[in-house]
């Protein structure tokens, strides 16, 4: 297993997102389908911007975002796993903070039982889940409702990678603590999903 060799300094701008894709969401529902064989072709700055932005992207000038939260404490944490390197996005200023210049797809696709969508992919969100959150407001119904916003962050994704020609599959079978050693996350960031995006192999 690779070690993390963390570098907080490193920030990459993403391009502005964009809110007129040129699809509508009934044709995107219509497409979206679960897509597991990707070819080697990497993902653009631009996909990558559209798909963070749609998952947690900032929409209102308080702070809102583009998935509905429960108190508008926004618990989850989207990290994005790449062929060079592994990230952190940040919301608010609409960025990657790079953690590691490792390529640590393969070792995802090991904790997600030799899963081959992750192994051949270009890049896998993984949205993690910082409970405490909102749990400090709700008590123990705070757990469910970080699920639910975790699949409405989900959908998102889903949904702008088929507007953007991105295919797509989102996971939930892997080993929670083996995700976790391998990204180096928090210990109070729990793995919920793993979804590895690419270009569709015909």
């Amino acid at each position: 297993m690779k070690s993390i060799r963390k570098q907080p300094d490193k920030v990459i701008q993403l391009p502005e997102p964009s809110s007129d894709g040129g699809m509508s969401v009934e044709a995107a529902l219509a497409k979206r389908e679960s897509l597991r064989h990707f070819t080697a072709l990497p993902l653009t700055l631009s996909q990558i911007s559209q798909v963070l932005w749609a998952a947690q992207g900032i929409t209102r000038n308080w702070g809102g975002r583009t998935t509905p939260s429960a108190g508008a404490l926004y618990p989850l944490e989207l990290y994005l796993a790449l062929l060079d390197g592994f990230f952190h996005y940040i919301p608010h200023n609409h960025q990657l903070a790079r953690i590691s210049d490792s390529n640590f797809i393969e070792d995802l696709a090991a904790a997600a039982l030799g899963q081959q969508c992750i192994r051949e992919s270009s890049a896998v969100v993984v949205i993690a889940a910082v409970y405490k959150r909102t749990e400090q407001k709700y008590g123990r119904r705070g757990e469910r409702y970080v699920k639910i916003e975790a699949g409405h962050a989900a959908q998102n994704i889903l949904l702008q990678a088929v507007s953007r020609g991105i295919g797509a599959v989102t996971v939930g079978a892997f080993h929670d603590e083996d995700v976790r050693k391998v990204l180096g996350l928090p210990s109070d960031h729990d793995p919920l999903y793993l979804i590895p995006l690419g270009h569709a192999r015909k």
